[in-house]
């Protein structure tokens, strides 16, 4: 047998394959309920949960204990650093990067190259139904809340409130969002209206935008 193909015999051995999709590197110990797809070269770590519906698209990485909620896409090369937290709903754009290194380093200051346990990951939380443009990144640890929107190519530092938009280097909230994404307008101080839904919202007391009834 040749090299190259007992090296070609060992790759498949890593590599999971199914009839609909290309080869992925999914960690044994990972559980992917029926109806999740994950496409092609996507490496999925160990322990991670992928729950119903999601959709994971071509060479996505998923860090180690990662769960991804129901109903979620994250699309082509995204990189989801462990510890993140992906709630449900999330769409998650190509390219988008969630990090878990505050101060990232190589090496120790002794020149030794740093191991898992010489530093802290963080992680950034992805609450329900938040979405993430395209090549974004979300610099840990922070919080995106509910519904909110990053606009692409934004790096976010800071938490973001639920229903916020938000964009820019570093983002800055720039307006609301109504459940269907679409920027809200306002007709008083402190109430919005979606212009597709005709679904109003209001700022409380607290400076969080809720639904009115």
């Amino acid at each position: 047998m040749s090299s190259l193909l007992r090296n070609f015999l060992s790759l498949r051995s890593i590599l999971k394959h199914d009839e609909q999709n290309l080869f992925q590197i999914v960690d044994k110990s990972a559980k992917i309920h029926d109806s999740a797809k994950i496409w092609a070269f996507s490496q999925v770590r160990d322990k991670v949960q992928i729950l119903d519906n999601a959709i994971i698209s071509n060479q996505v990485y998923i860090g180690s204990g990662v769960t991804v909620g129901k109903n979620c896409k994250i699309q082509n090369n995204a990189m989801i650093y462990e510890p993140a937290v992906i709630d449900d709903g999330v769409f998650i754009g190509p390219g988008v990067i969630l990090t878990n290194d505050l101060y990232p380093r190589a090496i120790n200051p002794d020149g030794s190259q740093k191991e898992a346990s010489d530093w802290d990951s963080v992680g950034v939380k992805v609450r329900f139904g938040a979405s993430i443009g395209a090549g974004s990144v979300c610099i840990a640890p922070i919080e995106i809340g509910e519904w909110a929107v990053v606009a692409a190519g934004s790096v976010v530092t800071k938490d973001v409130k639920s229903f916020a938009l938000v964009a820019g280097v570093p983002a800055r909230q720039i307006g609301w969002v109504g459940k269907l994404g679409i920027p809200l307008k306002q007709f008083s101080e402190r109430e919005f209206i979606c212009p597709n839904s005709d679904q109003k919202y209001s700022v409380n007391v607290d400076g969080e935008l809720e639904e009115i009834k």
